[in-house]
C-alpha cells in the first residue's frame, strides 16, 4: 500500500500543511515587523524567531519587552502562552514517545499548533501507522512551514516599518488561531472553556504586566476540567 511507504506519508504531511503558508507568512512578517519596532535587531529578531519558533509566545514577550516588563514576567508569561505544548507533548507521547532521543529532540523542537493539530488527527485517524510513518508525515508538515517561518520573520526583520499599514499584516494573528482553535471545540467543556478564557481575558485586560492573560488561562482550565468532570459522573 501506498500508505506503508514513509516517503510518502512524509509527502502527504508537506501537502497537509502547505496551506497553513497562507496564514504563516503574514504571521511572521507581521512578528518581524514588530520585532524591530520593539527595539531588536535583525540578528535578535531572527535568534528568537529561530530558536522559540512560537509565534503567540514571542508576540506576547515583546509586548511585554516593550512595557518595560521584568525579565520574570517576560519568561512567566512565555511559559503561561506555551504551556499548551506541554498537553501536546503528553498527547503525542503514545505515538511518538518510543522514537529515538534525538528524533524527540527534534519533533518537541518542530511542536506547533500546526504540526500538533495535523499530526495528532492524522494519528487517531490510522493508529497502524509505525513509528516510522508517523515521525515522517509529523516532520513532512514542517518541511515548508518552518522555513517560510524564517524567512519571512527575516523578511519582516528588513523591512520594519517600510511595509505600509494597509497591509493589515496583523489580520494573520486571530485567522490563525480561529482556524486552529475552532475546530477542536467539540465538547460543552471545550467549549466553557474557550468563552471562559475570552471573557475573562477581556476583564482583566487592565491587569499590570498581562497577569490577566494568566488569570484568564488559570480559570478557563478549571472550568473546562469543571464541566468535563461534570459530565463524566451524568454519564451512564
Amino acid at each position: 500500500m501506498t500508505r506503508s511507504n514513509p516517503k510518502s506519508l512524509a509527502l502527504r504531511g508537506f501537502y497537509d500543511g502547505t496551506p497553513f503558508v497562507l496564514v504563516v507568512v503574514p504571521f511572521a512578517l507581521l512578528f518581524g515587523v514588530v520585532a524591530t519596532e520593539a527595539g531588536l535587531n535583525v540578528a535578535e529578531t531572527m535568534g528568537m524567531s529561530i530558536l522559540v519558533i512560537a509565534g503567540a509566545a514571542q508576540f506576547a514577550a515583546l509586548q511585554q519587552m516593550v512595557a518595560d516588563t521584568p525579565l520574570v514576567m517576560i519568561l512567566i508569561t512565555a511559559l503561561a502562552v506555551n504551556l499548551r505544548m506541554a498537553m501536546y507533548s503528553a498527547s503525542l507521547t503514545p505515538w511518538l514517545g518510543k522514537a529515538p532521543l534525538w528524533k524527540r529532540a527534534v519533533a518537541a523542537y518542530l511542536m506547533v499548533d500546526q504540526s500538533y493539530m495535523l499530526g495528532h488527527a492524522k494519528f487517531e485517524r490510522e493508529p497502524d501507522l509505525t513509528l516510522s510513518q508517523r515521525l515522517s508525515y509529523y516532520f513532512g508538515i514542517m518541511t515548508l512551514i518552518a522555513p517560510v517561518w524564517y524567512a519571512a520573520s527575516y523578511v519582516g526583520a528588513l523591512a520594519g516599518k517600510a511595509i505600509p499599514p494597509e497591509f493589515a499584516l496583523d489580520f494573520a494573528v486571530p485567522i490563525t488561531f480561529l482556524a486552529m482553535i475552532a475546530p477542536m471545540v467539540k465538547s460543552l467543556a471545550h467549549l466553557a472553556a474557550a468563552v471562559t478564557s475570552v471573557v475573562l481575558a477581556l476583564l482583566f485586560a487592565g491587569l499590570p504586566y498581562g497577569t490577566g492573560l494568566l488569570v484568564a488561562a488559570a480559570c478557563a482550565m478549571a472550568v473546562g476540567a469543571g464541566v468535563e468532570v461534570a459530565m463524566g459522573r451524568r454519564a451512564p
